[in-house]
């Protein structure tokens, strides 16, 4: 265990510094020289590892399913993901639901609605709650990525696992929190229930968007490496990890409602160092992940 802490911080000061961690970036460029990728290896090494810069969105892409295993068909794939892309965004702009000042997260929004089926005769209404989750990972991935193509299909696919894989899951989280959290810091547990803190926590901000608008995306997307491949309990020992991080700035505050404020909005100038730790905290309590957790 302490060696897996020793090493992850050591691939963490790597990526820091600009070299990443050497051993773990030749390991994965084995992995994705094979001509079928091996999903459940991908899956291991970005359950143990920071993702490269460099090749994360391919890994996303292939975990996602949104290219195949198959190295020979990644070209096609691609070409046709933007010939469809292409053909919805033409559907929006013949029906009048776009114009040339949408913003690009609202068409993408637009896209995914009229691709699914949902809401067709009123795309344009008001925005429900699973909408408004879908523009707040879409304003984080087009912060990631640097094509429209990309950015639809990640985000489109990033909330279908949201849906599907880990819906039973998501609902547990906030219980998940507070009992890691009695683990690391009981007291300050005890006051957030004293001050009625507890069930004000910003859940749908930390678990139904992953964090999406409350770090940023330089910090975000090594979260998103563990939700991605096969891990939305990462996110609770992120949740932790803030908590314990503002401990003294939470404690002072009594009014749930300012703890839930300051919490929304924390200061980015160190969330590098809390998601380290969070990943740190995450081994600590669920071992090294040999698949997905």
């Amino acid at each position: 265990m302490v060696e897996d802490s020793q090493r992850n911080f050591r691939s963490v000061y790597y990526e820091k510094v600009g070299f990443r961690g050497v051993e773990e970036k030749k390991s994965l460029e084995i992995l994705l020289k094979d001509d079928r990728l091996d999903i459940e290896k991908l899956c291991t090494f970005s359950q143990r590892f920071p993702l490269p810069s460099m090749y994360r969105i391919l890994v996303w892409k292939v975990l996602l399913g949104i290219l195949p295993p198959h190295h020979e068909s990644h070209a096609l794939v691609m070409t046709c993901r933007a010939g469809q892309y292409e053909d919805i965004l033409r559907a929006l702009q013949v029906i009048h639901i776009i114009q040339d000042s949408t913003p690009k997260v609202t068409i993408h929004l637009y896209m995914h609605l009229l691709e699914a089926g949902k809401r067709s005769h009123s795309l344009a209404g008001p925005l429900d709650a699973e909408d408004e989750v879908f523009l707040a990972i879409a304003k984080a991935m087009e912060e990631m990525v640097d094509n429209d193509v990309d950015c639809y299909w990640l985000s489109r696919s990033f909330v279908s696992l949201l849906n599907t894989k880990y819906r039973d899951s998501l609902p547990q989280l906030p219980k998940m929190l507070e009992y890691y959290l009695s683990l690391e810091d009981n007291r300050l547990l005890s006051h957030l229930k004293m001050c009625s803190v507890l069930s004000s926590l910003p859940y749908d901000l930390w678990f139904s968007r992953c964090f999406a608008g409350c770090l940023p995306a330089s910090s975000l997307q090594r979260i998103w490496d563990k939700v991605v491949s096969g891990s939305c309990k990462i996110l609770v020992f992120l949740a932790v990890e803030i908590l314990l991080t503002f401990k003294m700035k939470i404690m002072a505050l009594n009014n749930a409602e300012a703890v839930r404020e300051f919490l929304e909005n924390i200061p980015e100038d160190n969330t590098d160092a809390i998601v380290s730790k969070a990943v740190v905290l995450w081994h600590k309590h669920c071992g090294t992940p040999v698949h997905s957790v």
